[in-house]
């Protein structure tokens, strides 16, 4: 369907793609992955066309229609559902030549596109649109409005529905979750799962990949190299490839080396002079093997903070309000060192406004919020990535940070570029503007501040959007060893599986805890989605009649023995992952060492190894005793 043959993109004096084949099949679901600046999103600008290659050949058969996300803030007059509609080119053409029907009053012509206007589906267009909206999280309310009065993020998830609206023989999406919370994501990832055209994907996100993509193309310094199955498949090929990889050149190495001991023993003796040409002639005709390239590595970790005061803030039947709109009320919630919190909640429920109470960015309307005097917050967000300045370069950036929080005596001026080092901006490019840095580095940059804080908590609104995966991977790694607490909001499954031991549930102006994984979530969103009745809470039951003052304090007490067994249950899961993995990395290193070499090394390897199994064992046992403990609370 689609086809690249040697074909080489440039960007400016960079080859971003070089010698590339690749074959497109109609219905393919591909997956476009590498790191950011690799050239993704200018492969699919040539695949739609809107640039040439600059080698080889692009063929395209026949007309086809590619859509892809506007990624212009559309500032139209038009209301969402008008907006959304107009996605759908086919239906607006028989619209408009209907309007001139009737203008000229040619009934015959008019019955004719009626007749198309069904087959296009006309009448079913405006549900369609509104189902559309709906699953990218728009309000009943919105669905009326300007598109122009809506807000930036919402206004993305217009382009995204009208995308969506069109009948696209190819459609390219370009990290369409960025803009999304989860419950728009699972949507989503349900409805690319059902397009029947071609899919092309550029995401950094690998659950969304795993569960829609069946095809992997790969861009890696400028070579462009194509899988088949879904992102976990590619992964396991590829480590696989690089092995291979090494050990032929591993082999061909040893070659190398036997045919020039054999040229330089043997050039001056006449007699083997024709075997000596035969070798020559044979090392000429060997080809270099590529062996795989290491690329720069993220790698850093927060600070430990100063003080980790217990608990760290406390919100005690606050409500939060925007005038007279009540947004959430009676949150009570303590956060505490060591804790792992994850907010889900349906766009526009308060996660965000949850987020604002904690820090102390939003005052409550009533109840109260009392922080400790030690508490220091990190906040990452979008809004801390847009209000970088994009004068100011990584190095002044990071500097400024520094002097506000008056930590200007403990960082001399390699010490800050070491750090920012970690972050990928090496040499010279602490001293380029931010203008200059795509959006991945401009989240770079904003981690790096927000490290050098040495926060205690740390909020984390969407961290992941435009990083790839290894910086994905480097933020997951340096959360599991951060000693404050981490709440996170976010559509990344990855960064919440990997991250978070608890979840906190936002519906209907309340907060409560979600005892359940995401599955579960997932089943949750349905239910609600199909019965306007269902309950604010998963573990929400039909009311009862109020039982006696004493037994509802008996089950109070219960009810707060059992939450914290599961929070307790939980930590100990998570810390039996942790070491599980590092007992296989020990077994691992056990295996191949040599003690007779490093009998020091090898006694302290397998020291750790029995302090390990011993940790295990002790916590599988208080993990059976709390299982115990809390089926007996609950019988």
């Amino acid at each position: 369907m689609l086809e690249l043959r040697n074909l080489r993109l440039r960007r400016g004096a960079a080859v971003l793609i070089d010698k590339a084949n690749l074959t497109i099949f109609r219905g393919d679901k591909i997956g476009i992955v590498g790191r950011n600046g690799a050239g993704k999103s200018s492969l699919l600008a040539l695949l739609r066309g809107d640039i040439g290659p600059d080698g080889g050949d692009y063929s395209v058969p026949g007309k086809l229609n590619f859509v892809s996300v506007s990624q212009e803030l559309p500032r139209t007059e038009l209301t969402v559902m008008e907006y959304v509609r107009s996605g759908d080119g086919r239906l607006m053409e028989i619209e408009a030549k209907l309007e001139k029907a009737r203008a000229a009053d040619d009934g015959m012509k008019e019955a004719e596109l009626l007749g198309d206007y069904d087959a296009a589906g006309g009448w079913t267009s405006s549900a369609r649109a509104a189902e559309l909206a709906d699953g990218l999280g728009f309000a009943p309310s919105d669905i009326d409005r300007p598109v122009k009065q809506l807000s930036g993020g919402l206004q993305m998830r217009a382009n995204m529905a009208r995308a969506l609206m069109s009948r696209a023989d190819v459609l390219m999406l370009d990290e369409p979750t960025n803009h999304l919370d989860l419950d728009a994501v699972l949507w989503l990832e349900g409805w690319l799962q059902r397009f029947p055209g071609t899919l092309l994907l550029v995401s950094h996100d690998r659950e969304f990949l795993d569960d829609i993509v069946n095809r992997i193309v790969n861009l890696e310094s400028g070579q462009l190299t194509h899988w088949t199955g879904n992102y976990t498949d590619f992964q396991r090929q590829h480590a696989a490839s690089i092995q291979q990889s090494a050990a032929m050149a591993a082999r061909q190495e040893r070659e190398v080396a036997r045919l020039h001991s054999f040229i330089d023993r043997f050039r001056a003796q006449a007699s083997k002079a024709r075997q000596v040409q035969s070798r020559i002639k044979a090392l000429s005709k060997l080809e270099t093997i590529a062996t795989y390239q290491e690329l720069d590595t993220f790698e850093w970790e927060f600070a430990a903070a100063n003080k980790l005061p217990q608990p760290l803030v406390t919100l005690d039947g606050a409500s939060a309000a925007y005038g007279d709109r009540v947004v959430l009320s009676g949150v009570g919630r303590s956060v505490n060192p060591g804790e792992r919190i994850g907010i889900l909640g349906r766009n526009g429920a308060g996660k965000s406004t949850l987020m604002k109470l904690i820090s102390g960015a939003l005052s409550p309307a009533n109840g109260d919020r009392v922080a400790s005097p030690d508490l220091i917050v990190g906040n990452f967000a979008q809004l801390e990535v847009d209000r970088l300045d994009s004068r100011d370069t990584a190095l002044v950036a990071l500097t400024n940070r520094i002097d506000e929080i008056g930590a200007r005596s403990q960082w001399d001026e390699q010490r800050r570029r070491n750090h920012l080092g970690g972050f990928g901006f090496r040499g010279d490019r602490v001293f380029e503007p931010v203008v200059h840095f795509s959006g991945g580095e401009r989240a770079r940059l904003a981690l790096a501040i927000l490290v050098a804080e040495r926060p205690n908590l740390l909020l984390l609104d969407e961290p992941t959007n435009h990083l790839d995966f290894e910086m994905r991977h480097s933020l997951i790694t340096a959360l599991q060893g951060f000693a404050g607490a981490v709440i996170v909001v976010s559509h990344d499954r990855g960064l919440l599986r990997s991250v978070c031991d608890q979840f906190w549930l936002v519906a209907d102006g309340a907060v409560s805890d979600f005892d359940g994984d995401l599955e579960d979530y997932a089943g949750w969103l349905e239910k609600r989605a199909g019965s306007a009745n269902t309950p604010a809470s998963p573990e929400a039951k039909p009311r009862k009649q109020p039982k006696p003052r004493k037994e509802e304090r008996q089950d109070s007490a219960r009810g707060k023995d059992s939450g914290a067994k599961r929070q307790e249950i939980r930590a100990i899961e998570t810390s039996l992952d942790k070491l599980g993995q590092e007992r296989a990395k020990l077994e691992q290193e056990l295996a191949g060492l040599d003690f007779a070499r490093d009998p020091a090394h090898a006694r302290r390897i397998g020291d750790r190894h029995a302090a390990v199994v011993r940790e295990i064992e002790q916590m599988e046992t208080r993990w059976l005793e709390l299982s115990e403990r809390l089926e007996s609370l609950n019988g």
